[in-house]
């Protein structure tokens, strides 16, 4: 399994809109991934379902870890990383 951590840049954190466009690219991505708080990594969730990554209640500034494993989860956690940690 592969591992990455990024810091939410949103202002409005992995809320409404943005938890959208991350479960989006998420459920786009050739491998499934997983979320969860860095602080609460026992609370892990589908990327891929707006209600999951909603319910982390991930805020602006927080750390999250993304989990996958496959040929392409690499690619696939890097790229949600650039959209974590981008403004969305």
């Amino acid at each position: 399994m592969i591992e990455r951590t990024a810091v939410i840049a949103a202002a409005a954190g992995l809320h409404a809109r943005p938890a959208a466009a991350f479960a989006y690219a998420a459920a786009a991505q050739p491998v499934p991934v997983e979320i969860s708080k860095a602080s609460t990594p026992e609370h892990s969730v589908q990327a891929d379902s707006l209600l999951g990554v909603m319910s982390l209640d991930a805020a602006h500034g927080d750390e999250v870890v993304l989990r996958a494993r496959g040929d392409q989860a690499a690619q696939a956690l890097d790229e949600l990383v650039r959209l974590l940690e981008s403004a969305i």
